[in-house]
């Protein structure tokens, strides 16, 4: 399963009620759940008996960019964020050659429409659920995203 894969099953997973998924296929084992009260990452396991060569790159990256996300600056902690629904490509404007919809310093205010997450094909508008001060931004144009995953941080107020 290479990250293409991955990232299209996590978008289509993300729009079911499934709260937990396994895969296995040989030595490759991919455990998924959603919906509990701590935030659990999804895991991609081998067998004992393979050689750490055995997980692809892809894998290796995906849980990387995963544990990357879930560890927040003690700064970040008074932040509120604004963090993905859904798998996908961030985008800070509507169109290569537009104005990005926020810049660091913006005001924003609760319905705004602060990027796009484009997720097998379609462009989602993704709305910022607090009020403030944009303080960060954490992607670039065309960075993949995680479900989860922080795309800005915001001062309330």
């Amino acid at each position: 399963m290479d990250f293409n894969e991955l990232r299209e099953l996590l978008t289509v997973l993300n729009q079911t009620d499934i709260s937990e998924f396994t895969l296995k296929s040989g030595e490759f084992e991919l455990m998924l759940r959603k919906g509990s009260a701590s935030p659990e990452l999804p895991t991609a396991l081998s067998k004992p008996s393979a050689p750490p060569a055995a997980v692809s790159p892809a894998v290796a990256t995906a849980s990387a960019s995963y544990t990357a996300a879930s560890t927040p600056s003690p700064l970040a902690s008074k932040l509120l964020e604004i963090s993905s629904p859904m798998v996908g490509t961030f985008y800070r404007s509507p169109a290569p050659d537009e104005s990005p919809f926020v810049d660091q310093g913006d005001r924003v205010r609760i319905g705004q429409t602060v990027c796009i997450i484009e997720a097998m094909k379609l462009m989602n508008e993704i709305e910022a659920e607090v009020a403030g001060e944009i303080v960060e931004i954490l992607l670039a144009n065309g960075d993949p995203v995680e479900y989860g995953q922080i795309l800005m941080r915001v001062n309330p107020g």
